[in-house]
């Protein structure tokens, strides 16, 4: 029987190893976009760079990596090198996302375990990863995706990562709901309209709660569009390989934790036989 142990040990390992993927992405796709931020943005006299330390789940939205932020030193303070943010800064980022996204996912999908219909080992995992991606990541993304340095003002940062939260916060509040109650839904109407009309209701719902939240637009003129793309572009891919090496990791690993466990029963049977 596969426990929920079982599964926090399996995403925990799928976390660190989608980390270190997730790293290599963030260096060869994100760095060059980021330095190249930095670079106007010192050209422009801009002084301080200072930003959180942003997550897998939520990047600081003016001048978070993909994973991680990048503190460039502000007055009074240490100034760290852009050579360690880049390196060290950033793995370590990246792994301890990794390894929390890995140990949660792991744990929600041994609570899913047979209450998907005919989803099996391997399958729970990526549907979690996979709805975890669109809810947590994804869907705030359209609405307030991540901006590279030089790009936001700092007054409004604190009220614009309010903002960030609350839009996660309803996405997946409205996703679990919308998983539980297409569940139940099932049962009456088949899995394919259940999930149909249980995603369309989700679907409207963060639609409405992203047309009511404020919007801005605070890149300076002359800010190179590339640039800015580029950033953006390295943001969902580094995300995009942290859940899916986590869910396709953690579902082999659930399957191969399923097989032998229906290994030893069938060898349980026969000895007691």
């Amino acid at each position: 029987m596969t426990t929920a142990r079982d599964l926090l040990v399996r995403g925990l390992l799928a976390g660190l190893l989608a980390g270190v993927a997730a790293f290599f992405v963030a260096y060869v796709v994100g760095e060059p976009s980021v330095s190249a931020a930095i670079a106007l943005e010192d050209s422009a006299g801009g002084h301080s760079h200072g930003t959180d330390t942003g997550s897998a789940a939520a990047e600081d939205h003016d001048h978070g990596h993909a994973a991680g932020g990048h503190d460039h030193g502000t007055a009074g303070e240490t100034e760290v090198p852009r050579s360690l943010q880049s390196t060290a800064g950033l793995a370590t980022a990246t792994i301890v996302a990794g390894v929390t996204l890995g140990g949660l996912i792991g744990v929600v999908s041994a609570l899913g375990m047979g209450r998907f219909g005919r989803l099996g080992a391997r399958g729970v995992p990526l549907l979690v990863a996979g709805l975890g991606f669109v809810a947590v990541y994804l869907v705030p993304f359209l609405t307030y995706p991540p901006n590279p340095p030089a790009v936001g003002s700092a007054d409004t940062i604190g009220y614009r990562t309010e903002l960030y939260f609350l839009l996660v916060a309803i996405s997946v509040i409205a996703g679990v709901t919308a998983v539980l109650v297409g569940r139940r839904a099932a049962a009456r109407w088949g899995a394919w309209y259940a999930a149909i009309v249980c995603g369309a209701a989700y679907v409207v719902v963060v639609g409405l709660a992203s047309s009511l939240v404020p919007t801005y637009d605070e890149v300076p003129e002359g800010f190179p569009a590339s640039v800015l793309y580029d950033f953006r572009l390295s943001s969902v891919l580094v995300q995009l390989t942290l859940w899916g090496v986590i869910g396709l990791v953690t579902a082999e690993l659930a399957h191969r934790l399923a097989v032998r466990g229906r290994r030893s029963e069938r060898t349980t049977a026969l000895v007691d036989a």
